[in-house]
């Protein structure tokens, strides 16, 4: 009997499991592919009309793990027309460079067809339904149900063998939830409606810095400077047009550095050591653990070490430290001064070596976040977190000369609100008060940009799940406990004794972030549908082997 599988959602992380799944030999099955969009492949982060064309992604061709094909040898193939749909300069295509968020849709989408032909071609019968949500799911002995609703006709019931739920990012399709109030800066045609005035923007990573792009060039335009950097020239009438950054620290993100790709090897901090400190099962896992970074951020950088006298602090000592100079000098400064490092690193191909050991520690120090307690966990969280996701969450040499532009224009500001500060948006005027040090700013317009957040099993869009017990929070430790999302195993199954076997996996990212903090867009979708594929792939193999089995019994008692 040939078994079934559903994807729920057809974004990058749908797309790269079933990469890994085809890679692998599996017996011939029947694939179908569930979105609510009008097609299938480019995922919220990259379709057109969510994005400005003007939006970058902050991750690099080279970094793009391939699919059928590399980044860079895909838009080696498109025409020329096509590319100058794009935006793109033949000439300048490179596997440093990055690329709008647009672009990657396009090829996400184009890897995706080509994916589907190749299963086709290897006897998978594959359904692709667009235009249909699903809003529940349902566990049972013989399968998950699905309850399908399609744009048009009537809601549907449908029964899966294996169910992978690839939801993504949860934005609201409408981001102005009151008057002047926006959830989110998505989708960017929302945005760029907000008429010339005063906006307030909470954040200043690459999620604020969207938002921030797509109002500047709704009023106005970034022109060459013919010098390397970038003027913006305001349009006419946008006088009162002015951005605010609220940021906990007052900073900006810094420019992508340089550094070797694949990764080198760790050689004190890496897998084996943090895994041998979760075998010991000690109390003070998370300071061993920062002991060994101090180790090898040592190794990596003598110079750095002894300049911040890293042997001398604890993790939060560290960690205050890590911004302090930053904080101390302006924002802009910094950028300015930062960018230019940046770009002369890239030309030498040089790297900074301590920044190079914080990124490749980071994936590390993840594996511990399921072992520690609530203490440790509210600790890491407060203080070692944001190192790394400073460190990785670089952003384009071409952001930062935009947010420049901004500023030098007079349109553009970061604030620091450190952490005793509130945002009052149920007032009778639009947008949103912020009060600080005994202060009230009114922003007719303010746009919550600060990424997305870690969800609980109350926001799970399939409530049969929660019902049925196989969708809940990690257990607090104590009643005011920090949310650590949903309860999944390190294969991404939900765990419940109630749910069958590799009959569901999920791979939304808001309700895992608990468990994967660090999760990224793109290399995390590779890494979790690598997992996934080889699971779904040897799932359905047993699956195959064991249905053999009584014809093959039968076969054998004839011949007898």
């Amino acid at each position: 009997m040939t078994r079934s599988v559903a994807f729920v959602g057809a974004g990058p992380t749908t797309i790269y499991t079933l990469h890994a799944l085809l890679q692998q030999e599996v017996p011939p099955f029947e694939l179908t592919l569930f979105e609510k969009q009008a097609s299938v492949g480019r995922g919220t982060p990259y379709r057109p009309g969510w994005n400005d064309p003007a939006m970058l992604s902050n991750i690099a061709s080279v970094e793009i793990p391939p699919l059928e094909e590399t980044l860079v040898d895909w838009l080696h193939r498109q025409s020329d027309d096509r590319l100058s749909e794009l935006r793109i300069d033949r000439e300048q295509i490179d596997d440093r460079a990055f690329y709008p968020r647009v672009l990657l849709g396009e090829y996400f989408h184009d890897q995706l067809q080509a994916i589907l032909e190749r299963a086709t071609c290897a006897g998978v019968k594959v359904n692709v339904r667009t235009r249909c949500e699903v809003i529940d799911a349902t566990s049972g002995s013989d399968g998950m149900t699905l309850v399908v609703r399609p744009e048009r006709g009537g809601v549907f019931e449908t029964l899966f063998d294996h169910v992978v739920l690839a939801t993504g990012h949860q934005w609201p399709a409408q981001p102005e939830v009151r008057p002047g109030y926006f959830l989110s800066p998505w989708p960017a045609s929302e945005i760029e409606k907000i008429r010339a005035c005063r906006i307030g923007i909470r954040g200043s990573s690459l999620t604020a810095i969207d938002a921030a792009v797509a109002l500047a060039v709704s009023h106005g335009a970034f022109v060459d400077d013919g010098q390397g950097g970038l003027i913006y020239a305001p349009g006419v009438g946008t006088d009162d047009f002015h951005m605010t950054m609220l940021s906990r620290k007052g900073l900006l993100p810094e420019a992508d550095f340089y550094f070797p790709i694949p990764y080198e090897p760790l050689a004190i901090c890496n897998d084996e050591a943090i895994e041998a400190l979760i075998a010991g099962q000690m109390d003070d896992l998370l300071d061993r653990a920062f002991g060994l970074f101090k180790q090898e951020l040592a190794a990596a950088d003598g110079v750095y070490a002894e300049r911040v006298g890293l042997d001398r602090l604890d993790m939060e000592e560290f960690c205050d430290g890590y911004f302090a100079e930053r904080m101390a000098t302006d924002p802009f400064v910094w950028a300015d001064r930062n960018l230019a490092q940046a770009q002369a690193d890239y030309e030498a191909r040089r790297t900074v070596a301590w920044r190079y050991a914080i990124l490749r520690m980071h994936e590390v120090i993840q594996s511990l976040i399921p072992h520690l307690d609530d203490a440790d966990f509210q600790r890491f969280s407060r203080f070692f977190k944001p190192v790394f996701v400073d460190d990785y969450a670089t952003v384009p040499h071409e952001s930062i000369k935009r947010m420049l532009a901004l500023h030098k224009a007079g349109k553009l500001d970061v604030l620091r609100v450190g952490e005793n500060y509130r945002i009052d948006n149920h007032r009778a005027e639009s947008g949103a008060v912020l009060h600080l040090d005994g202060e009230a700013v009114h922003f007719p317009v303010f746009i919550e940009a600060t990424g997305q957040r870690a969800l609980a099993a109350k926001d799970f869009p399939f409530a049969s799940l929660r019902d049925q017990g196989i969708v809940r929070d990690v257990a607090a430790g104590q009643e005011r406990g920090p949310a650590r999302g949903i309860v999944v195993d390190d294969e991404f199954h939900p765990i419940s004794p109630d749910l069958p076997a590799d009959q569901l996996f999920c791979l939304s990212l808001p309700f895992i972030m608990g468990r994967h903090p660090f999760i990224q867009g793109i290399t995390s979708s590779c890494e979790i549908g690598q997992v996934v594929g080889a699971e779904l792939a040897a799932a359905l193999a047993r699956e195959s082997a064991v249905a053999a089995e009584p014809a093959s019994e039968a076969q054998g008692m004839a011949l007898s």
